[in-house]
């Protein structure tokens, strides 16, 4: 980390060609921010990206960025920080480019643990290519693609995530500004594979899809933040708090039937057990409050840093370092 005091407007690049209301323009100003916050230098940073909307956020940067093909973004950040393990590495993707086509080395980078920061901008459409469901549209969801419905499951990337293995898992709604702040500080702080799920409008295609955390006074409703070693409360007035129920969760009213802040669950991002950080992730409405903020952060080996270390340990045994002593090491001969 730099000294250096930074401000968001040292990372900005570009002008932003996004429809007017698009989730992408408050989620960039929350990343300026953050980085600004980090205060990692531009010039060691690379952002990488996918195809679609929100893949074309390398171009708004002052830093370092690729924008790659479909789906392979993810590939494209693994191999930057392994061969320049000091980058520090966003990679961008829609729920489309990062969980269809690129699902496969989605999970596999989680699963390998290579520090980069995964940010999965999810509005639950294809934008970019007119308005196809997605990996993430609800089952009946009705689209170009699905006239008379879906008729299948969606992804819930915290599933996948939590099913590879991950160690850090958070979820950040892009209007939220500050709390965005807040938690993409914390992704950039992990060492590791960091995921953090955006929930952001389409308001061409997919117009209020997150209609239940777009306000303040909605996600006060509907939405708890969760922060480490806080109680899980929520609610307009701090009203309502989460206890254990058998091997579930139940929302409670402080105040009734005895319930005090001490009865509340106290989040525990660090814990290595997953299973409460899972029940937290994937709790939906009406009857639960959607999680956001850092669900999960945990530490571990990371591969880029393995890797490394692999290639020093062997290289350190070797008999050569170069090619000049490798042809030492067999049998030679001068011909005169």
């Amino acid at each position: 980390m730099s000294e250096i005091k930074y401000t968001a407007a040292d990372y900005k690049g570009g002008q932003p060609r996004w429809c007017p209301g698009c989730g992408d323009h408050a989620f960039l100003n929350s990343f300026y921010k953050a980085l600004a916050e980090l205060g990692v230098p531009s010039h060691e940073i690379a952002v990488i990206s996918g195809i679609g909307c929100s893949s074309r956020l390398p171009y708004y940067m002052n830093t370092y960025g690729m924008h790659t093909i479909h789906g392979r973004a993810a590939a494209i950040a693994t191999g930057a920080k392994v061969v320049n393990p000091n980058l520090t590495i966003w990679q961008i993707s829609g729920d489309g480019d990062g969980l269809a086509i690129g699902g496969n080395h989605f999970i596999h980078a989680i699963r390998r643990n290579i520090d980069i920061n995964m940010i999965l901008l999810n509005n639950r459409i294809y934008g970019l290519t007119k308005g196809q469901y997605s990996p993430t549209s609800a089952r009946g969801f009705v689209s170009k693609s699905s006239p008379y419905g879906t008729v299948e499951d969606p992804f819930r990337p915290a599933e996948l995530c939590f099913g590879a293995r991950g160690r850090f898992f958070a979820r950040i709604a892009a209007a939220d500004g500050p709390h965005s702040v807040q938690t993409l500080v914390a992704a950039g702080k992990h060492k590791g594979a960091s995921v953090v799920e955006v929930l952001q409008n389409c308001v061409i295609f997919n117009d209020g899809i997150h209609a239940a955390v777009a306000k303040k006074e909605e996600r006060d409703k509907h939405a708890i933040f969760l922060e480490h070693g806080k109680p899980m409360i929520f609610g307009p007035n701090k009203e309502f708090g989460l206890m254990q129920e058998g091997f579930g969760l139940k929302v409670v009213k402080l105040g009734e039937n005895g319930i005090t802040e001490k009865d509340i669950l106290v989040h525990d991002a660090h814990c290595q057990d997953n299973t409460l950080q899972l029940k937290l992730a994937l709790m939906e409405g009406p009857d639960f409050p959607i999680a956001l903020g850092v669900i999960r952060d945990v530490k571990a080996p990371t591969y880029d840093q393995a890797v490394a270390d692999q290639i020093a340990e062997v290289s350190a045994r070797q008999s050569y370092h170069n090619f000049e002593e490798l042809l030492a090491t067999n049998n030679t001969w001068e011909i005169k």
